[in-house]
């Protein structure tokens, strides 16, 4: 499979989740990969979360997302000005938010964050060779990379 790579950084405003997803489906599209509907929705999920949790932390920072696609992996970075790193947690059953890292866990094959020189690095994997798993654990730890 030909490798492709999306890269580019957004204002930290709420609207960057929404121009990043669009972004990242209108090129995971153009590749002509033969990706699956279903891996672009999951690839539109996790873009979606991962830079939602980013423009919260970031302040007034850039945020950047790039979306590589190298053999069989397809991989979602964001990065923010924050070191702040995630922290996994049950939210309140009444809280409007505080579930992105439980989306993330259920819907990516791998995902981590590390500190960056400037902030942190925020991932997640999709194996494009495996079935997904129909299991949901609840809130695992960052796998370490």
């Amino acid at each position: 499979m030909e490798a492709h790579q999306l890269a580019f950084f957004l204002p930290a405003t709420p609207a960057a989740a929404s121009e990043a997803r669009h972004q990242a489906v209108d090129a995971i599209a153009g590749w002509d990969a033969g990706l699956g509907t279903e891996v672009v929705h999951t690839a539109e999920l996790l873009v979606s979360e991962l830079v939602t949790n980013a423009v919260q932390y970031a302040g007034t920072g850039s945020v950047s997302l790039t979306v590589c696609l190298d053999e069989a992996v397809l991989r979602i970075e964001v990065c923010d000005t924050s070191p702040v790193l995630p922290q996994p947690a049950l939210p309140e059953a009444d809280s409007e938010g505080g579930r992105g890292l439980f989306l993330v866990a259920a819907l990516a094959d791998r995902y981590h964050a590390e500190p960056t020189e400037t902030g942190k690095r925020c991932w997640a994997e999709i194996n494009l060779t495996s079935k997904p798993s129909q299991e949901v654990a609840c809130f695992l730890p960052l796998q370490r990379s």
